[in-house]
């Protein structure tokens, strides 16, 4: 019998631990966007997670087009890049060279907000980064 009641016990701190984890996924901290630089030279934007895996979903890179002097530096949304990979990045810590949250007002995050997907723009290319 006291070991029914310990095990139910139990069962219940590991439910409300796993619900507010879950929770803090979901709705902690409002998603804020944050940058990730890898030592490969890749910059990433996105949702961090990091339960189950580390990593950012919710997804969009930096590009950079040396050949185009006007607006050289554009963002992507990840899923629209030409093998249409899922919303997801899987991270490996040791790659992160560094990582931070982006400003609420900065241009991308208003670029974002105006424009979830990056749907190219009537003229064509995707909105552009500018300074």
């Amino acid at each position: 019998m006291k070991n029914n009641k310990v095990l139910i016990w139990v069962v219940v701190v590991l439910a409300v631990a796993l619900i507010g984890v879950v929770g803090w996924q979901l709705w902690g901290s409002g998603s804020p966007l944050y940058a990730v630089y890898l030592t490969t030279g890749d910059l990433y934007f996105g949702k961090l997670v990091r339960v189950p895996y580390f990593g950012l979903e919710n997804v969009y890179l930096l590009q950079v087009n040396a050949a185009n002097q006007e607006n050289p530096v554009s963002v992507q949304k990840f899923t629209n890049v030409f093998w249409g990979p899922e919303d997801f990045v899987k991270l490996n810590r040791d790659e992160v060279v560094w990582m931070t949250r982006v400003s609420d007002g900065s241009q991308l995050t208003q670029v974002i907000r105006a424009n979830p997907d990056l749907i190219p723009s009537a003229a064509g290319g995707f909105p552009q980064v500018t300074e």
